[in-house]
């Protein structure tokens, strides 16, 4: 009799992992049940503002596996199964039928946490208001779509300055609607250093948003008939026919707390190289309900994108399917749009690198994606910082337009293998007029970070 492995969630890491243990195992050598309390199975999250502001044309191009396509492929997929309790000295988990009220235990053999994160939702007068929407999975990304269509005015308010709330606020504009951003930080995005940040807010109210740095949110107030028609702050109320809350997300590991799992400072399941849950060799656990370790900082941190999940469910399925395989770290790499500004980040900002312990040289300077004197160059802003005294590589930011984004690849790469900036200097990276200058805006700024690092100012 063959094993069985349970899956709890159904999104990149969980049907990552059972597909690739499938690959590994046939079914009557290994047992699949993957539990999905949810409507939906192997799905873009990161795309959902894209197909509210039109650019994707409906849910199902989000989609990257139908249930019957898993099922085809011998994996017990059910849907709308919401797992109410884990037994690790059992080896069983207690699920829930959520269309029945139905509920039962199933043993297993070996067990993948893939529950992902949970939106962040204040408790704040009016949270729960009609006209109120979170982000987070394609049946919100339709309540929404409705939602705004069905409006009684053009007022939006975005609540939150991350990558969401920043992709959602271009969504808004495209659909026709004021937008305001409310944010408690200093500037938008927060993964960005708050100089760069600056330059993110100067494009967004370029484009007609507003944004309101340093509001703390104290309430959605609502009209008689209990739909949300402002968002208010310590000293102002912002109308609003539509609000969005992009405040961020926490690791969904309730069920893990109370299995008594380990769990770090962010709340997020502890694992070694392999996705196995430690001290529980029979348990793996992967993507936004886990930590990860930065190999620039040496620290463990919470780091939920899509990327990591994905590359943590092969990781996960190699060893429930009796193979070998290792995620060894991130540099924190990620990049994001508003409207044609391309915002891109990775390793650590200045605060980490003070958090870490690290001395550090910032530079920031100014170039373009193409060569100056071609047509549709475009300004772009590269800040870099170096380790000092070794000149060590720490982190990128950049902010632009005309493809500066996908730079920070290269950024990415030289952080993985502990490049120092004058190493950086020397990479041979393409080069046409059309495509960059002769000197790319990363060798410059790595040039400048090294002149830094001679002087040791």
């Amino acid at each position: 009799m063959g094993e069985r492995v349970v899956v709890i969630g159904g999104d990149a890491t969980g049907m990552a992992a059972a597909s690739q243990a499938r690959r590994l195992r046939d079914a009557d050598d290994l047992e699949i049940v993957v539990f999905e309390k949810g409507h939906h199975c192997s799905y873009s999250a990161c795309g959902i503002p894209y197909w509210v502001s039109g650019d994707v044309d409906a849910a199902d191009d989000l989609i990257a596996r139908t249930p019957a396509e898993h099922r085809d492929r011998g994996i017990d997929l059910r849907l709308r199964t919401e797992v109410l309790d884990i037994d690790p000295a059992g080896r069983r988990v207690r699920a829930r039928d959520l269309g029945t009220g139905a509920q039962s235990w199933t043993d297993y053999d070996k067990l993948v946490l893939a529950t992902g994160a949970t939106p962040v939702r204040p408790s704040l007068p009016g949270i729960d208001a009609d006209g109120v929407y979170g982000v987070q999975t394609l049946d919100d990304g339709q309540a929404l779509i409705d939602g705004l269509a069905a409006a009684p005015g053009r007022e939006a308010v975005v609540v939150g300055a991350g990558y969401i709330g920043v992709e959602m606020a271009e969504a808004l504009v495209t659909r026709g609607f004021r937008v305001t951003m409310v944010t408690r930080g200093a500037e938008p995005m927060s993964s960005l250093d708050p100089d760069m940040g600056a330059l993110v807010r100067k494009a967004m109210e370029g484009m007609g948003i507003r944004v309101v740095p340093d509001a703390e949110v104290t309430g959605l107030p609502t009209g008689a008939d209990g739909r949300v028609r402002a968002v208010t702050t310590a000293d102002t109320e912002y109308p609003a026919d539509v609000v969005v809350l992009g405040i961020g997300v926490r690791p969904a590991t309730d069920l893990a707390r109370r299995a008594g799992l380990p769990l770090g400072e962010s709340g997020g399941l502890l694992t070694d190289l392999a996705q196995r849950v430690r001290g529980h060799d029979e348990i793996w656990a992967g993507g936004d309900c886990v930590e990860v370790f930065d190999l620039v900082s040496g620290a463990l941190r919470y780091v939920p994108l899509g990327t990591h999940a994905n590359k943590h469910g092969q990781v996960i399925g190699s060893g429930v399917g009796g193979g070998y395989a290792t995620f060894p770290g991130v540099v924190g790499t990620a990049i994001s749009r508003v409207c044609d500004l391309e915002v891109a980040r990775t390793g650590l900002r200045e605060k980490d690198a003070v958090r870490a312990g690290l001395q550090f040289h910032p530079v920031t300077i100014e170039s373009t994606g193409r060569a100056g004197y071609f047509p549709g160059a475009a300004p772009m802003t590269v800040k870099m910082l170096a380790e000092r005294r070794t000149g060590r590589l720490l982190g990128v930011q950049i902010v632009g337009r005309d493809g500066a984004a996908k730079r920070i690849d290269t950024a990415a790469v030289a952080l993985t293998a502990r490049m120092t900036v004058e190493q950086v200097i020397s990479l041979d990276l393409g080069y046409a007029p059309p495509f960059s200058p002769v000197w790319d805006p990363i060798l410059v700024a790595a040039r400048a970070a090294a002149r830094a690092v001679v002087r040791g100012e």
